[in-house]
Formats: structure tokens, sequence, C-alpha cells
């Protein structure tokens, strides 16, 4: 059994900065990518931003430049650093990882439970 847990959204105003923060525990051989989405109110869940366990990164192209995906992989945590934010920016924000387990070693994608973020004045 893996478990995902998000901490650190909120309400935060426009221009201002938050950091989520992504905790996998349970039965863990491995985390390969580990990953943000979102998903506002009558949207689909799209990608934020990636990374996998050598550091690579990819960003969607509305955060570019003001979002920051980094990891522990000593900890299996995943960060993003999220500056100027905008009210665009709001939705439910998810964490996702590729987890190889310590169980039988199959790897399965896992998802957090996912934190809300509110960019408003």
């Amino acid at each position: 059994q893996v478990q995902l847990v998000e901490f650190g959204g909120g309400l935060v105003q426009p221009g201002g900065s938050l950091r989520l923060s992504c905790a996998a525990s349970g039965s863990i051989f491995s985390i390969d990518v580990m990953g943000w989405y979102r998903q506002a109110p009558g949207n689909q869940r799209d990608l934020v931003a990636r990374i996998t366990s050598g550091g690579s990164t990819n960003y969607a192209d509305s955060v570019k430049g003001r979002f920051t995906i980094s990891r522990d992989n000593a900890k299996n945590t995943v960060y993003l650093q999220m500056n100027s934010l905008k009210p665009e920016d709001t939705a439910v924000y998810y964490c996702r990882g590729l987890v190889q387990t310590r169980t039988g070693g199959s790897t399965y994608w896992y998802w957090g439970q996912g934190t809300q973020v509110t960019v408003s004045s």
C-alpha cells in the first residue's frame, strides 16, 4: 500500500507565493516520475509539472518561469514552488507518482487526495 499526501494549499493574493509538498509513504522500492496536476471546476485535470528521479523536469507553458518543481529522493517527497500566482492558477492541485512497490516489484501510478489553491484578492 502506498499513500501520497499533499500539504501547503491555501488562499493567496494575486502575485503571491505558495509552496506545495507531497510526501509518499508505504511499501515503496523506488519512485520514477513525480508530478503535480491541477483541476479547476468544470475542467479536466492537467499536468502542471513533473520531475524524474534524475531531476529532469517538464512544465506546462502556463506556469513556465513562475513555478519550480523539485524533489528529495531520500524523503520520497516532491515540492512545487509557485510564485507570481494568478487567479487562473486557482484549482485543486494533485500529486502523482510512478511507484515501484517493495511487494512484488510492480509499478503503479498513485494519486494524492488533492489540496485547494485559491488565488484571489
